[in-house]
């Protein structure tokens, strides 16, 4: 599939014959400017920010709803710390996603997009670290009581695995590839 348009970049998708064989974007479209290419760069942050917050949040109500619970009197100490430091976890990840439209809100009108754009990048990979540790604490919490502590900390180990290879290994790998292309 291409999307073109007047502040896209095109897009190509190598299982569509017609995309493979669609000229390059360069052929179709004028280069971004600067303006642009921050413009862009804002909006792809604000709906990766939308998508990322709604995850974090409903996930740090949830943990914030386990302390009420009848069942939380029960735990161990080693549980209720782990649950002290999922829930610091939790919050510093809202803190960070969050944090890009505080920002923005101060800082608009000052002409400072390059460095709302750069602050908000980072606050966002932050984010999403803060979110996995996240994560991982809470599965570790949640398959503790339910299975053998040896147990939980390999299926833990495992997924948190996968989220390293899904959301660092293959981003870093394209990138990687992206370079070498250019």
């Amino acid at each position: 599939m291409t999307i073109a348009g007047p502040h896209l970049a095109a897009v190509r998708d190598s299982s569509c014959p017609s995309c493979t064989n669609a000229p390059s974007s360069q052929e179709h479209e004028r280069p971004e400017t600067a303006r642009e290419r921050v413009n862009r760069k804002w909006n792809e942050i604000l709906q990766e920010t939308r998508v990322a917050q709604t995850g974090v949040q409903i996930l740090f109500g949830f943990l914030l709803s386990l302390a009420f619970t009848p069942a939380f009197g029960d735990l161990e100490v080693f549980d209720r710390t782990l649950y002290v430091v999922t829930v610091a976890l939790g919050a510093s990840s809202v803190a960070a996603l969050i944090a890009p439209v505080s920002i923005h809100r101060f800082l608009s009108g000052l002409r400072m997009k390059d460095e709302i754009v750069e602050a908000a990048g980072r606050l966002m990979v932050c984010g999403m670290v803060l979110l996995a540790l996240t994560i991982a604490c809470t599965l570790l919490l949640i398959l503790n009581v339910v299975t053998d502590s040896v147990v939980a900390e390999v299926i833990v180990g495992l997924v948190m695995l996968w989220f390293a290879i899904c959301w660092y290994v293959i981003p870093l790998r394209l990138r990687r590839k992206s370079r070498r292309r250019r």
